[in-house]
């Protein structure tokens, strides 16, 4: 096989430079030495992506066994900025401070311990407990939680990075940090503001902190979730907070997912929201539309996003938004901070069933921006075969989210088996501009802003969940440049008649930003790429993988159980055969009622809230979620589908050809 070859040739090249032997020990004792580490870069690798060539089953597949050997070479950072990715669980004013409690809490912290599976630390003030599970990535001395500020009576437990603490740090000169955690500001901002500090963070982050000077303590999630965190309440007075519902739905009576852009005060009893920007309010605004602001604001984003002391990659499924990000980051990788460190060759990554659209089209993005693409396949039955344990991670039953987060579920396990510990990814693009296909029939602007915003509300219920513990599952960050506050600020300022598609005027979906991206000087992407059409990523990734999803579900789930479902489930009662399946798998893992409200539910078409499904009548008699199901946008698969036999009459459900 040709990548294996080439695998094995570029790893001899560095044996003939190197004894395997000595470099090992070397390891062991030292770190990698600079001169290996610029041998493995020249040839385009990171140092912690040489693997063995033999684990691999196929080109492109899934691993076997063997590939769970860690990676050859490990290169050990002297950087001093320290990634705070982890899983946190706190307990607060608990009436038990035993030693059971404390084992108790152990023990639940280490149901996150996939998030952070490098060091476990806990720390107790009384009736307190902030413990952590935490992924070492750099500087490990100075990287534990909890983060305190000087005199240790402020403690910290953080899940997140603040893109803009060097900028924080110059203001908090008077204060003396102990790491180089870019987390540890948080401490020394509410030792400086009180609770009013929250909005001054640029970042995605959940965290607590405690008090100890007077045991308050407050809780605080990012602007739109992009970090997940729950809270819940124990029939002891005690209130829990952890990262993922698993840490905390089998000792909370009452537990929910905590809203974003909110803060918790003890002090105050109750949660408040901090993040009241001005399109919160759903009033349709009027700027202009500048092509240059938009653009400027989105290359600001992913260079933030590009600080990084880890190997990382972008997500490329060849759809304009991952198309854009890896565009971007390309051309501001040469004089970031993760070049210093890791070379300027971006490497991507992309998955899909054999023929995929999305193979297809991130190979051909990947060789137009001349990057390391890597390509997985996987089969409908590996994607079956994972389906327990990504509701597991994921921690819902929402069927689009179960699509989408299975092969980004597989993927990341094989990035991780590479090295790569961050990821760029394309999420929230089409929340904001209205990309999804279903805005087609917006009657008006007021009707497509007021649905843009309904949607980056819930984003934190679906795929801002699946972005990050899809991801987290394998001890792998991924961040989301197009939910940066300031692009965020700058894209609903603009007037929405801007946004809206009017095929007459050459405008398709997300025309505002495919128009802001449309350099002729400097192209970052070819017309056709940047034109391209939207497509969901459970479909992209395979037209076949849906509908092998909705055949095994029928062979589970039968008539008489799905007509007796209103019974079974009378909350969010699922109304097809596959969210059936999924429920059950759901609740068997969360039986509590508290579990399943934490997952939205009401009628949906190609992932439109209840409220747009009353923009066409025909909408309410759709019962599958599918980007396809958006009327008639992918006819052209359907009848290639039909012609291979893969599809006809049964398929139309699934690619309805109800036109636009």
């Amino acid at each position: 096989m040709p990548e294996i070859e080439l695998h094995k040739s570029k790893i001899q090249k560095t044996e003939s430079r190197i004894s395997r032997n000595k470099a090992r020990n070397h390891i062991v004792r030292t770190g990698v030495r600079a001169p290996t580490t610029a041998i493995l870069r020249s040839i385009g690798w990171f140092p912690e992506m040489i693997t063995r060539c033999s684990v691999w089953r196929s080109e492109a597949g899934l691993r076997t066994e063997a590939s769970q050997r860690r990676p050859l070479f490990v290169v050990r950072s002297r950087c001093h900025h320290t990634h705070t990715m982890c899983g946190i669980l706190a307990v607060l004013g608990c009436i038990d401070n035993t030693q059971a409690k404390r084992s108790r809490i152990i023990e639940l912290s280490r149901r996150l311990r996939h998030r952070g599976p490098d060091w476990s630390g806990l720390h107790c003030y009384e009736d307190c407990y902030l413990a952590h599970e935490r992924l070492a990535i750099i500087d490990p001395t100075s990287g534990d939680q909890p983060l305190y500020n000087e005199d240790k009576t402020i403690a910290v437990t953080v899940n997140g990075e603040i893109y803009n603490h060097k900028i924080l740090r110059e203001k908090l000169k008077s204060h003396k940090f102990h790491t180089g955690s870019d987390c540890e500001v948080i401490a020394h901002l509410y030792e400086e503001h009180g609770e009013e500090f929250i909005d001054m963070l640029d970042g995605m982050f959940a965290f607590v902190l405690l008090d100890t000077r007077d045991k308050s303590f407050i809780a605080a999630r990012d602007a739109i979730g992009i970090i997940p965190l729950y809270i819940g309440w124990g029939l002891d007075g005690s209130v829990w907070f952890a990262s993922e519902m698993k840490a905390l739905s089998d000792d909370c009576e009452q537990f929910m997912s905590f809203p974003p852009g909110h803060i918790y005060s003890s002090k105050q009893g109750g949660l408040r929201r901090w993040y009241n920007p001005p399109w919160y309010s759903e009033q349709v605004p009027s700027t202009p539309y500048d092509p240059l602001v938009l653009r400027n604001a989105f290359e600001k984003a992913v260079i933030k996003r590009l600080m990084t002391d880890v190997p990382f990659g972008v997500l490329l499924s060849g759809g304009l938004d991952s198309s854009l990000v890896a565009a971007v980051a390309l051309r501001h990788l040469e004089n970031s901070e993760a070049a210093r460190q890791w070379g300027s060759q971006l490497h991507t990554f992309c998955i899909g069933l054999k023929g995929s659209p999305d193979l297809k089209a991130g190979r051909e993005v990947a060789d137009y921006l001349g990057t390391r693409h890597h390509e997985f396949q996987f089969t409908v039955q590996d994607g079956i075969d994972a389906i327990e344990e990504v509701i597991y991670h994921i921690e819902t039953y929402d069927v689009t989210t179960i699509r989408a987060s299975t092969p980004m579920f597989l993927m990341s396990r094989k990035i991780k088996s590479l090295g790569v510990k961050m990821v760029l990814s394309g999420e929230g693009s089409d929340e904001i501009l209205g990309g999804y296909l279903y805005f087609h029939k917006a009657p008006n602007k007021k009707e497509f802003h007021e649905e843009t915003c309904r949607k980056i509300k819930a984003l934190h219920q679906f795929d801002c969940l699946r972005a990050n513990k899809s991801t987290s599952a394998w001890g792998v960050e991924a961040r989301v440049p197009f939910l940066d506050k300031e692009f965020l600020n700058v894209a609903m300022s603009i007037d929405p008649e801007w946004k809206m598609i009017k095929p007459d005027l050459g405008r398709i979906e997300k025309w505002v930003l495919r128009n802001a991206f449309d350099d002729e000087q400097r192209p970052y992407l070819p017309k056709h790429i940047l034109y391209r059409q939207k497509e969901q990523f459970s479909d992209g990734v395979g037209y076949s993988w849906i509908d092998g999803l909705k055949d095994h579900a029928n062979k589970h789930v039968s008539d008489t159980m799905l007509s007796n479902a209103s019974f079974v489930f009378p909350d969010n009662t699922p109304l097809t055969k596959e969210a059936y399946y999924y429920r059950t798998i759901f609740e068997k893992f969360f039986p509590k009622s508290a579990a399943r409200a934490t997952v939205p539910g009401g009628p949906s078409i190609a992932c439109s809230t209840a409220k747009a499904v009353e923009w066409d009548a025909t909408w309410s008699k759709n019962l599958d979620p599918s980007g396809r199901a958006a009327l008639g946008v992918h006819v052209a698969a359907y009848d290639e589908n039909k012609a291979a036999g893969k599809g006809g009459p049964d398929s139309v459900d699934c690619l309805a050809k109800n036109g636009l």
